[in-house]
């Protein structure tokens, strides 16, 4: 899938570079690209797609941890923590190539969501 919109930025990062800025840290970028990206939305669509990915991902350690430390099971969600970090580096080496090829690539669900919000 390619992407429509080429143009300026108004950060004055060439979007797909800007694109791959919106995956460095996860939804931290994500959130920071949103907020300061008002026209072009190839960098508002992967701004918004690293927010809620790694957003869930985010939620899912958190929610998996506090388990832990209520039940004091570590054997058996070790890897469910091994298996959300692989998850996570996959779809963010993938992410951040794809968005420097200047290809608007959705994740099922979450790139709707955030092909929507853009």
């Amino acid at each position: 899938m390619g992407n429509d919109d080429q143009g300026s930025t108004s950060t004055g990062i060439k979007p797909n570079v800007a694109g791959l800025l919106c995956y460095l840290l996860g939804w931290v970028t994500g959130l920071i690209f949103f907020l300061i990206e008002k026209d072009n939305k190839f960098v508002r669509f992967h701004a918004m797609q690293s927010m809620i990915i790694f957003g869930a991902l985010t939620i899912l350690n958190i929610f998996f941890s506090m388990i832990l430390s209520i039940l004091g099971i570590y054997v058996g969600f070790y890897f469910i923590f091994q298996l959300i970090g692989l998850v996570a580096l996959v779809l963010w080496i993938v992410l951040m190539v794809k968005a420097y090829q200047g290809e608007k690539f959705k994740i099922p669900v979450a790139g709707d969501i955030a092909e929507q919000q853009a």
